[in-house]
């Protein structure tokens, strides 16, 4: 089945299974290998990205539900200019472990700027309720993300 969609988007055209999960296609046809691959069931929040602006786990999205959707990566992200606010932020705060739910928990984090760009702790930490760190960092993941919110404010950047 040939499928189009955007990605950080750029129109994109892939043959594929229809049952062939996002996160497959991402990382093995597209060679974003950003978007991790954790538990495979949807319960880590590993490999979490935006589809057509709502947070999805792309190990549960087969590629027939792609079809005219627009999907942002960390991929993307890493390229823009809140993406760069998000990274520095979290480097700073020590919100990065041993990175592996890092591009998941900013496409989350990501998610909720998006459409609160001035969170509450409680409300980050719903937001990033589906996503898991093993190395038990939380209280310094909630830290960037505030920092990140104060500093787009700041410097005026739209998420």
């Amino acid at each position: 089945m040939t499928i189009e969609f955007f990605v950080n988007g750029m129109p994109v055209l892939v043959q594929a299974d229809p049952m062939k999960r996002l996160l497959d296609i991402l990382r093995e046809n597209l060679s974003m290998a950003g978007t991790k691959e954790g538990c495979g069931e949807g319960e880590c929040g590993a490999c979490s990205v935006l589809m057509d602006g709502r947070l999805v786990n792309s190990c549960l999205i087969p590629m027939a539900q792609v079809e005219g959707t627009r999907v942002e990566t960390i991929d993307g992200l890493r390229e823009s200019a809140a993406g760069q606010i998000l990274s520095e932020a979290f480097a700073e705060a020590h919100s990065v472990q041993c990175g592996f739910c890092t591009p998941g928990m900013m496409m989350a984090t990501l998610a909720l700027l998006k459409g609160n760009p001035d969170p509450t702790e409680g409300e980050i930490r719903l937001a990033l309720s589906g996503n898991i760190c093993r190395c038990t960092g939380y209280d310094m993941i909630i830290d960037g993300v505030m920092l990140a919110a104060r500093r787009a404010r700041e410097q005026g950047v739209a998420w």
